[in-house]
């Protein structure tokens, strides 16, 4: 899947993904230590952000689309300070960090702070063939014993075009596997409270929720 495809979701509101409250399985599943870094990949404008913000850590985003950097700051009343880092453009206030770039420009100097990382969008964002490269650079970046709360989609792919892309538990510890330790925490059937996607054809929907503790990088 090309840049352009988000970019021009962004730049068309086409962001069905995006969750109006905070998201309840990170309510009743967030562990971290308090004050610690949290990264949120493949952000865009979650409010989700707010919550981890509130709750005393600083927060780190990386996002793609500077349209929805701006409007992430811009409807929770913020002013950010704007200035060069690396590859990135680097937008903070708040105690939120958000870098406007790709992901995959990350090193693993990025994310030196970081604690925690929670992806609810992120891995379900991306097709089957781009998301063994994406569990292979979070593990290059991040630091041994660095937490995750990963929360995916499972449902008949062949009744939806993604994104959100399908993702099994099996797939999940598949990508994983070698460098985290894999821990399912629940698996919610979600089809009854998301209407949209029995619209679009679902006959069953569950959200996956895993808590992932990094071991090393992959060799």
């Amino acid at each position: 899947m090309e840049k352009d495809f988000w970019l021009e979701r962004w730049e068309k509101e086409e962001i069905g993904f995006h969750q109006g409250d905070f998201n309840e399985h990170m309510r009743r599943y967030w562990e971290a230590p308090m004050g610690c870094e949290v990264f949120v990949p493949l952000c865009g404008k979650s409010l989700d952000m707010l919550w981890l913000r509130d709750r005393g850590h600083k927060v780190l985003g990386v996002e793609l689309s500077e349209i929805a950097i701006r409007s992430f700051f811009e409807e929770n009343g913020m002013e950010p300070v704007k200035t060069a880092r690396g590859k990135f453009e680097s937008w903070e206030a708040g105690n939120i960090t958000l870098l406007c770039g790709d992901f995959f420009d990350l090193e693993p100097c990025d994310l030196e702070k970081t604690k925690a990382v929670y992806d609810r969008a992120s891995l379900v964002a991306l097709p089957i063939e781009m998301r063994k490269s994406y569990a292979e650079h979070l593990a290059e970046i991040l630091q041994p014993g660095t937490g995750t709360l990963l929360i995916t989609f499972d449902y008949p792919a062949h009744e939806m075009q993604g994104p959100p892309f399908a993702v099994s538990i099996g797939e999940v510890r598949a990508l994983y596997d070698g460098c985290a330790e894999v821990v399912l925490l629940e698996a919610y059937d979600a089809l009854a409270a998301n209407p949209r996607f029995v619209k679009r054809g679902l006959t069953g929907l569950h959200e996956n929720i895993f808590r992932l503790t990094m071991r090393s990088s992959r060799s």
